[in-house]
């Protein structure tokens, strides 16, 4: 799809299930990849894949730290 020289580097990769339906679950996996001549974000939810522009990628590091942080994540 991008050519021979793409990189990825698997930062996550799980079956997450909702915690009241276990039998409701998505296959997530994000990362990096260098697809584009680029460092840039990943994600993969049920093999639909996206990379994201590294400006939606900074808007999602950081709604995920304050989300993170709002959750006590952080502690």
């Amino acid at each position: 799809m991008w050519g021979s020289k793409v990189a990825t580097t698997v930062f996550f990769d799980k079956v997450i299930r909702d915690v009241e339906e276990p039998s409701t679950a998505i296959a997530i996996e994000f990362g990096r990849s260098s697809a584009y001549g680029q460092n840039l974000m990943y994600f993969t939810l049920d093999d639909k894949m996206v990379i994201v522009d590294e400006k939606t990628g900074r808007e999602i590091y950081d709604a995920m730290q304050r989300l993170a942080a709002y959750l006590s994540y952080d502690m």
